[in-house]
């Protein structure tokens, strides 16, 4: 069963994008969500992808949620400042970056 929620923060596990943090668009259904991370996958072309290829983190962008399921459009500049910190070194900003 697909536990993934819309605005959730999570990594590729596989695939080009391998280590890349995401940001749930979209719940496509129990095997697909739909991601972007603002940069490579923008918003106006975001990919979708098996869940089993995503590694699950514990953070939620409630902001980010709360304007997808409105319809209000979001920025892929929201994105990349949302995931800024998971792309810091080790040991800076790993109070988000927890993984379950």
């Amino acid at each position: 069963m697909n536990e993934f929620k819309i605005g959730q923060v999570v990594r590729s596990t596989a695939g080009r994008d391998k280590g890349q943090f995401m940001v749930v668009i979209e719940v496509v259904d129990d095997h697909f969500t739909i991601v972007s991370n603002g940069k490579l996958r923008k918003v106006s072309n975001p990919k979708k992808k098996k869940v089993k290829h995503l590694a699950k983190t514990n953070h939620i962008a409630a902001d980010i949620r709360d304007k997808i399921l409105n319809g209000t459009m979001i920025t892929n500049a929201e994105l990349r400042k949302i995931l800024e910190s998971y792309h810091m070194p080790v040991g800076i900003g790993d109070e988000n970056r927890e993984e379950v």
